[in-house]
């Protein structure tokens, strides 16, 4: 899967909240209760570089266009996780896990936490 730009990501985010589909009107509603003040073919390129690299299909309503994310935020979670993972520690979740507790971004509340899920999810594999 190819990545996004933070550009399209914020659009992407904004089909997402609405339920993982959205007219042309109502993102540009929401990019500005956000300030932000992007020309309408800016966004129009936006959408259809995502609809290029198969992030969203459009649908035409009347006259105008529903937008429907294609990959659910889940799944782009999950892929830019791997990619990170990859990238910066060599696919070693161990050394990630090891730098955000050694830099205080994973508290021992947050390791009991991951442990109970974890264990949690472990039963579930052998029922």
């Amino acid at each position: 899967m190819q990545q996004i730009s933070e550009s399209e990501l914020v659009l992407m985010k904004i089909i997402w909240k609405n339920g993982g589909t959205a007219l042309y009107s109502y993102i540009m509603e929401e990019l500005e209760k956000d300030s932000n003040e992007w020309k309408k073919n800016t966004v129009l390129t936006l959408l259809s570089r995502l609809i290029e690299k198969k992030f969203l299909k459009t649908k035409k309503i009347g006259r105008r266009n529903e937008y429907a994310a294609v990959v659910t935020q889940q799944e782009y979670q999950t892929m830019q996780t791997h990619s990170f993972l990859d990238k910066v520690y060599g696919g070693d979740v161990k050394h990630l896990v090891s730098a955000l507790v050694q830099q205080e971004m994973l508290s021992t509340e947050d390791l009991k936490e991951i442990e109970t899920f974890w264990e949690s999810q472990s039963g579930k594999e052998t029922d």
